[in-house]
């Protein structure tokens, strides 16, 4: 990890499942959000619900005026992704995958950062779904994201959010994750490199969820990064917002991903 001086810190993207499309909590994830201060958000379990569409407002107030979200109005309660942006957002048409209920879980947009933030990039918001939407979608859906990175030739670009995938034995506090998750993660690390483990270390460990039963925590969200902006990163790394009650939770059940550019 390079160390940071902020004023040399001119891009910040935070990657960050609000849960359930924030609901009560939307103030207190909006001022978190503030404090961080970010160039960019991509936020997933966003919906086109009145605490949501309070959340996205809440945003554009914050100078993070360009937004573009997969939420339907007609399915106010169906997760989608959410991405707000300091700099204007045009879509690229890169469809990466093809189930109609996967579509508001992918979105893929060039950012037109200025060159004292490092220029133009793209940005693949994602969610993965987890297992309880059927082991063959999961699947599908990361075999699709590995292929955008063989697929792309786009320059630099980054793809963030809540994967639901891990590496077994690193990544988990309990065995969950299967040969290929953890095949998958190797593939995209081999050829985008995952933020945190080029920050980190190869072998850190960190928990972005933890199960409400056992308690035992997984790192699931990731931002898997071009060659190009994986030469610029400064810092990657996992917070917990607060809202001053001690709970871990309180704002939402992940920690946020915040990578920071050079």
């Amino acid at each position: 990890m390079r160390e940071i001086d902020e004023p040399s810190a001119r891009l910040r993207v935070v990657a960050w499942n609000i849960r359930a499309g924030g609901g009560r909590r939307v103030e207190g994830i909006a001022a978190q959000l503030a404090s961080w201060a970010p160039g960019v958000v991509a936020l997933s379990e966003f919906r086109a619900t009145p605490p949501s569409l309070a959340l996205a407002s809440a945003l554009r107030a914050q100078g993070l005026e360009y937004q573009r979200t997969t939420a339907d109005p007609r399915l106010p309660q169906a997760n989608a992704l959410l991405v707000a942006s300091r700099w204007p957002l045009r879509g690229i048409g890169l469809r990466a995958v093809a189930g109609p209920d996967d579509l508001r879980r992918w979105l893929l947009l060039r950012v037109a950062a200025p060159e004292a933030a490092g220029g133009p990039f793209a940005l693949g918001a994602m969610h993965v779904p987890n297992f309880v939407s059927g082991r063959e979608r999961k699947l599908g859906f990361l075999e699709a994201m590995l292929g955008v990175t063989r697929r792309w030739r786009g320059g630099p670009a980054l793809l963030a959010g809540d994967t639901n995938t891990g590496r077994a034995g690193i990544d988990e506090q309990s065995p969950v994750f299967d040969r290929r998750h953890h095949a998958w993660m190797e593939a995209m690390h081999g050829r985008w490199p995952d933020a945190f483990r080029c920050a980190r270390g190869d072998e850190a460990r960190d928990y972005t969820w933890y199960s409400p039963n056992a308690g035992n925590g997984f790192r699931l969200d990731q931002a898997f990064l071009h060659p190009s902006m994986a030469r610029r990163l400064l810092d990657a790394r996992h917070e917990w917002a607060r809202d001053g009650s001690g709970r871990r939770d309180a704002l939402s059940d992940h920690a946020a991903l915040l990578v920071d550019f050079a």
